[in-house]
C-alpha cells in the first residue's frame, strides 16, 4: 500500500489545543469491524461495550517534562526535546537551532543546567552534565513536551492533564494519549464490573511525531522506543484467553508493545526495545479490541489501526468522524474498536 492510502483532509479547528475540563466527558466513536458499521457514542459509555473477565491493558509510563530552552556558548539560542535518559548524567535529544552543535559544545539550558554535546548519533544529540540526575533537573526546569500540531505554549494545566491518571513509570516523552480519558471513577466502574487490569510500559519517543518520508511505507523504518512486558502481564493474558474472554489494548503503544513480546509467535516477557512497524496485512497475535484517539494523516499510527480494524472502514471512520466534528489528536476524543478486523491480504 502507499502512504496515500491513509491521507484524509482535516479542518485545523478540529485540532484539540486544550483537553475538557473533565477527562472522562469526550465522545467516542464505537467501531465494529466485524459488522462494518460504528456509531457516536460517548466515552462513558466504554464500560457498557468492556465484559467481566475481559482484560484491559494499559501502558504505565510517564511523561518527564522533557523540553528545554537555552543557547550555546557563542550565544546561539536553541530548543531541546529530549528522546531518552540513558543514566543519571546522559541523555539523547534532539536539538533546533540554526546551527547544529558541535562535540564538545557548551549549553546553557534553562540559565541553570550547564551540558556538554558529546556527540551526535544519527539525528539525536548526546547530553552530559554532572550536576544532578537528569530527571531531577527536567522536573524542575522542563517543560510539557506538547506535541507540534498544540500551537501554544505549555500551562501549568498541562502537568497533570498530559498525563494519564495511573502513569507511574518515568522516561516518556509523549503521552500514549488513549489513556487520557480515563479518570479514578470510570477506573473504579470497570473494576466493580469484573474487567481484569495490567500494565505494561513503552517509554514513547519523541520520534512518534516524525513523517513517513516515503510513498512507499514498506521502506519505512521505525523509531526504537524501550518497553517491558513482564510475566504477570504474560500470565493475565494467557488466564484471559482461557476463560474465552478479550484482551482489550489501551493504545497504539500497548499494541506495539505486546505485539512485539509475541513476534516469535508466543507471548513472552520481555524488557528491551520495539521498532515493530504494523501495517495492513499484519496478523495479530495478542490483542482483540483497541482503544485510540484519532491519528495525524499519513502516519504511521493510522497505518496501525487500519491494519486492526480494516483500511476501508478506517476510511469511513475517520470521515464520519470530521463530519460530526469530533476532537483529533492528543487531547481529543476517542475511538473504540470492538474488534480486529479480518486479516487484509
Amino acid at each position: 500500500m502507499r502512504l496515500s492510502d491513509f491521507d484524509y483532509q482535516l479542518p485545523q479547528e478540529l485540532i484539540a489545543q486544550t483537553p475538557l475540563a473533565e477527562r472522562s466527558a469526550s465522545r467516542m466513536l464505537l467501531v465494529d469491524p466485524l459488522h462494518n458499521g460504528f456509531s457516536d457514542r460517548q466515552f462513558v459509555e466504554i464500560v457498557d461495550f468492556i465484559e467481566a473477565g475481559d482484560l484491559l491493558v494499559f501502558n504505565d509510563t510517564m511523561v518527564i517534562p522533557a523540553r528545554l530552552f537555552g543557547h550555546k556558548q557563542s550565544g546561539g539560542q536553541i530548543e531541546v526535546m529530549v528522546e531518552r535518559v540513558l543514566d543519571e548524567t546522559t541523555l539523547l535529544a534532539q536539538i533546533r537551532a540554526s546551527k547544529a552543535p558541535r562535540p564538545g559544545t557548551e549549553l546553557l539550558l534553562e540559565g541553570a543546567i550547564s551540558c556538554v554535546m558529546q556527540a551526535r548519533e544519527g539525528d539525536l544529540f548526546r547530553l552530559h552534565q554532572q550536576q544532578r540526575p537528569w530527571l531531577e533537573l527536567l522536573e524542575q526546569y522542563g517543560h510539557v513536551p506538547l506535541p507540534p500540531y498544540i500551537e501554544r505554549d505549555d500551562a501549568s494545566a498541562d502537568k497533570d492533564r498530559y498525563q494519564t491518571v495511573y502513569a507511574s513509570k518515568p522516561g516518556a516523552v509523549a503521552a500514549p494519549t488513549a489513556g487520557l480519558h480515563f479518570d479514578d471513577a470510570i477506573l473504579e466502574r470497570l473494576q466493580q464490573k469484573g474487567v481484569e487490569f495490567a500494565h505494561v510500559t513503552l517509554h514513547v519517543g519523541a520520534g512518534t511525531f516524525q513523517p513517513v518520508r516515503g510513498e512507499d511505507i514498506e521502506s519505512h523504518i521505525m523509531h526504537a522506543e524501550l518497553v517491558d512486558v513482564p510475566q504477570p502481564v504474560c500470565d493475565a493474558i494467557e488466564a484471559t484467553r482461557e476463560r474465552g474472554n478479550k484482551v482489550i489494548a489501551v493504545g497504539t503503544t500497548v499494541v506495539r508493545s505486546l505485539e512485539t513480546a509475541a513476534a516469535n509467535g508466543k507471548l513472552r516477557p520481555l524488557l528491551g526495545e520495539s521498532d515493530l512497524f504494523i501495517k495492513p496485512g499484519y496478523e495479530f497475535r495478542i490483542v482483540d479490541a483497541l482503544l485510540t484517539n484519532f491519528h495525524l494523516p499519513r502516519s504511521t499510527l493510522l497505518i496501525l489501526v487500519s491494519a486492526f480494524a480494516g483500511s476501508r472502514l478506517m476510511r469511513q471512520a475517520y470521515e464520519h468522524a470530521v463530519e460530526q466534528r469530533y476532537r483529533f489528536f492528543s487531547y481529543g476524543d476517542a475511538m473504540f474498536i470492538e474488534n480486529r478486523a479480518p486479516r487484509e491480504r
